[in-house]
């Protein structure tokens, strides 16, 4: 079954313009979510394919409406939210501190 991040082949999407000299991050709290990712995979807390399927099980509308490391960052969130680590409200909590 295709998902929203299964374009490969897809017509209408446009030419995907590479930037030589794009850093690899665009602001400090992705250089965040990338560390956070890589230290949550190294502790056990979820796998890598784990992380993929997060982000694939994203709704059309949240994987087209966010950026690489939104996407990244929901990911991050349902994976924490299914392993028991923390409540939907608790992180909430954080969030709206």
């Amino acid at each position: 079954m295709s998902r929203i991040n299964d374009v490969g082949g897809v017509q209408g999407f446009g030419m995907i313009e590479l930037d030589q000299d794009e850093p690899p991050f665009h602001a400090d709290w992705e250089a965040h979510v990338f560390a956070l990712n890589g230290a949550l995979i190294r502790h056990g807390i979820y796998q890598l394919d784990e992380f993929r399927d997060a982000i694939e099980r994203l709704s059309p509308s949240q994987y087209l409406a966010a950026s690489y490391y939104e996407r990244w960052f929901l990911a991050i969130r349902t994976l924490l939210i299914e392993k028991g680590v923390f409540t939907e409200e608790e992180l909430d909590d954080v969030h709206d501190r």
